[in-house]
């Protein structure tokens, strides 16, 4: 059977960057080209030229790639020719093959928010395709707010999206630009859009997530017709975001009907990327990666049960509906006090521990974690912890080094501006093989201000751990988060750090204490520990 083929196209670089809190730089759109090229993206959106410098400075340099790079802009205004419109002439100027304009196809925005009639809108549309044929450039026409139109006026949304097609535009994008249309709607509309005359293979779906349905509105277009999908990496968008790239990729690739019926530039291969790619984008935009995400979440293919994680010890289609590898993610069995021993049996192979089933040590971990869960400890989320916890009883924990004191201080003074400031300051000493080392540092961020305490202990203690030093130069602190587990006088602290290194690995520890910075930094070295383990430090 020959497949049909399903083009993606991203949009991150242009929707994505109107997410609340998201500004791309000219060089960082670039860095996130490469990856979205190296996936196997077939259409990557790089922005509006001319629209704002940094978007003028990425076009002005744009990166070769096997994808299309796209162009965005806006049809040609009222009262001028698209020759003579220089918004239009400073998009079609970026060089691009490929140019998506944005119009209207809805007459309520037609006639309120342009403010101009009806046929004087579709003949802005029919002028700027017209255009962009006659200058050799794939048009891509952004039909906003198409499904709140078609269920206004169906027939002049069609009679504008048939004026841009018609005039010579290679794909039809039809929007949910509010994200309220539901996925039934998304059927009846596309089946009736290509029962009007404009085939499957020249419309895209471009959906936004309002209604938590950006997915399934997408999923539902493809089945109806569509053969273009558009979205973002990590569902970045403005307002509750686009269709998620990461979760719609996959689920072309790997579910059916779509895995029989459809390609894409993705190949299996290079499937096994797509959580990487996920990180990446979280990293430059220094986001917590959202660990419950579809595929690539950190707790996508997590098994905190004990029956569960006995039956996926057995066969793991049992409660994995793919191979997390597939998606370049990996399987967790979290430990917990809900935990038996086919869990911890199963973590600690995961940990390169084999330890078999009715030895004694397994229910002394076990129930080791019970006493610490009830002290306020998690093991459930720091994974690294708990696999030092288990080496310990086990007698197989390394003694790396030893702490022998610390000491933090936070000055608040005025500076020489007048300003009051905060100055956090640590002072660490550690042991290593007998030799006595002492480490002092400030915690400042690239902006002079203050990062706090708990980084300033994070910088004193892997400062110089001597020998260990080349294990740790790697490693960086990314998320910190406090729990209060008791109130009142008697309140305990939770601590969860996450921590990160050159390898891409990422891992949790836990410390816990009625004083927040004692608990934070028994995380951090616990952070340590776990990282010169796994990098095969010998004492």
């Amino acid at each position: 059977m020959t497949k049909e083929r399903l083009y993606l196209f991203d949009t991150t670089l242009r929707d994505g960057a109107q997410t609340q809190g998201v500004q791309f730089s000219a060089d960082e759109k670039r860095q996130i080209t490469a990856v979205l090229d190296k996936l196997g993206i077939d259409y990557i959106e790089g922005g509006w030229p001319g629209a704002n410098p940094t978007d003028t400075e990425f076009f002005a340099d744009v990166p070769e790639t096997r994808a299309t790079m796209t162009a965005f802009g806006m049809t040609k205004r009222l009262g001028r020719s698209a020759e003579n419109d220089d918004i239009l002439a400073g998009v079609v100027n970026a060089g691009t093959s490929a140019v998506c304009l944005v119009g209207k196809s809805h007459d309520f925005h037609v006639t309120t928010a342009l403010g101009i009639a009806l046929e004087e809108n579709t003949e802005n549309l029919r002028a700027s395709f017209a255009y962009l044929k006659e200058r050799g450039r794939e048009g891509l026409f952004d039909a906003e707010h198409f499904f709140d139109g078609y269920k206004a006026n169906p027939a002049y949304a069609l009679e504008a999206i048939h004026a841009a097609y018609d005039a010579g535009a290679r794909w039809i994008v039809l929007c949910d630009t509010n994200g309220g249309t539901l996925p039934h709607e998304v059927t009846e509309i596309v089946t009736a859009v290509i029962a009007s005359g404009i085939p499957g293979d020249h419309l895209a779906i471009h959906t936004h997530n309002d209604t938590e349905n950006a997915v399934s509105n997408t999923l539902a277009a493809v089945m109806a017709g569509c053969r273009q999908v558009q979205g973002t990496l990590n569902g970045l968008g403005e307002r509750c975001g686009n269709a998620n790239l990461t979760t719609l990729i996959p689920t072309l690739l790997l579910k059916e009907p779509f895995a029989s019926q459809f390609e894409t530039g993705v190949s299996l291969d290079a499937l096994k990327g797509l959580r990487k790619a996920s990180r990446m984008l979280d990293d430059i935009l220094n986001r917590v990666p959202a660990k419950q995400a579809a595929y690539v979440g950190a707790s996508a293919f997590a098994h905190k049960s004990g029956l569960h994680a006995s039956a996926i010890a057995k066969d793991p289609s049992t409660y994995e509906h793919i191979d997390p590898a597939s998606v370049g993610n990996s399987r967790i069995v979290p430990m917990s006090n809900q935990a038996g021993q086919s869990n911890l049996k199963a973590r600690l192979a995961d940990a390169g521990i084999e330890v078999e089933l009715g030895n004694p040590a397994l229910a002394r971990i076990v129930e080791r974690i019970k006493e610490k869960e009830a002290q306020g400890f998690s093991y459930d989320t720091a994974q690294a912890s708990f696999e030092l916890l288990a080496r310990e009883e086990l007698g197989t924990l390394p003694d790396f080094f030893e702490v022998k004191r610390y000491r933090v201080t936070i000055e608040r003074r005025k500076n020489k501006r007048g300003k009051m400031v905060s100055l956090s300051e640590a002072v660490v000493v550690t042991k290593v093989n007998g030799e006595r080392f002492l480490n002092v540092s400030e915690s400042q961020g690239p902006d002079g201000s203050d990062q706090g305490p708990v980084n300033a202990l994070s910088r004193a203690l892997s400062k110089d751990l001597g020998p260990y030093q080349q294990y740790i130069e790697d490693m960086q602190l990314v998320d910190f988060k406090v729990r209060i587990t008791n109130g009142g006088t008697e309140a305990v602290t939770r601590v969860i750090i996450d921590s990160e290194d050159g390898q891409g690995r990422r891992w949790s520890t836990v410390g816990v204490s009625a004083n927040i910075v004692d608990a934070s930094f028994d995380a951090l070295v616990d952070a340590i520990n776990w990282k010169l383990i796994r990098d095969g430090a010998k004492v």
